[in-house]
């Protein structure tokens, strides 16, 4: 399966990001695969080759190129809690610079990016993101309705917030379908499926059982190899149904 590192051009530089698709000289729906907090590394690259061995294009971005290119750390020992949080601390800047305006600029590039490639084929795009990734792949459907037709976020973080640009809140403008899997330990999300229900959206949300947030992740201690699958089952039906082409 080819897989390479890409440049894409953005209003506010060059991300590179990670591409993996079928070898089979076909042309494939396009799936956007947005990272966690714990940046674009190999475990979120074989999270899009798996995905590209079942039919797709599949565009791993990192979203946090401002800062520089991927890997931009290692990821430490975070078993304890107090490393988790020393961890997160140093995080800090680059989660806050993700707002909400650069995320759907850079979107944009990301999604013209694959439109223009020869692999990809005409038909709707999806995306799908970990943790605060998630919020990623609902705010770029919400602002490309007409072409993001399915969005799934998996131990999903800050979707719901303060804020009144709150991933909630634009329930509104989303067309397509969504997908969620919590984990056992997440926070319950009873605003975003307020909002979900009142705005008409289609949506299925689900906790995993025996899980805790990062479940999907096999290079920290979150990692549950049941939650992987379980989520495996749960997406690529999604997809298959979601991005169908005729």
């Amino acid at each position: 399966m080819p897989t390479k590192t890409v440049d894409i051009t953005t209003p506010d530089g060059t991300a590179d990001a990670f591409v993996a698709f079928p070898d089979d000289g076909e042309q494939h729906p396009a799936v956007l695969l947005y990272m966690d907090a714990l940046g674009l590394r190999p475990v979120i690259h074989a999270l899009a080759e798996r995905l590209a061995a079942e039919g797709y294009y599949v565009l791993a971005p990192n979203v946090y190129y401002r800062q520089g290119r991927a890997p931009l750390f290692e990821v430490p020992d975070l078993s304890t809690p107090e490393a988790r949080g020393a961890f997160f601390e140093t995080l800090g800047p680059l989660l806050q610079s993700l707002t909400a305006e650069r995320v759907l600029s850079d979107a944009g590039a990301y999604l013209d990016f694959l439109a223009a490639q020869p692999e990809v084929g005409p038909g709707p795009v999806g995306s799908v993101g970990y943790c605060m990734g998630a919020a990623l792949a609902v705010r770029t459907a919400a602002a490309h309705p007409d072409q993001v037709a399915a969005a799934a976020g998996f131990h999903p973080g800050r979707m719901v917030t303060e804020e009144p640009d709150s991933p909630h809140r634009l329930a509104p403008q989303l067309r397509g379908e969504l997908l969620f899997g919590l984990a056992e330990q997440d926070e319950p999300m009873p605003e975003l499926d307020k909002a979900l229900d009142a705005a008409g959206v289609r949506y299925t949300s689900e906790v995993y059982p025996g899980t805790i947030h990062g479940f999907t992740m096999s290079d920290t201690a979150a990692f549950s190899p049941s939650g992987l699958q379980l989520h495996w089952d749960r997406l690529l039906p999604f997809f298959a149904r979601t991005l169908a082409t005729g």
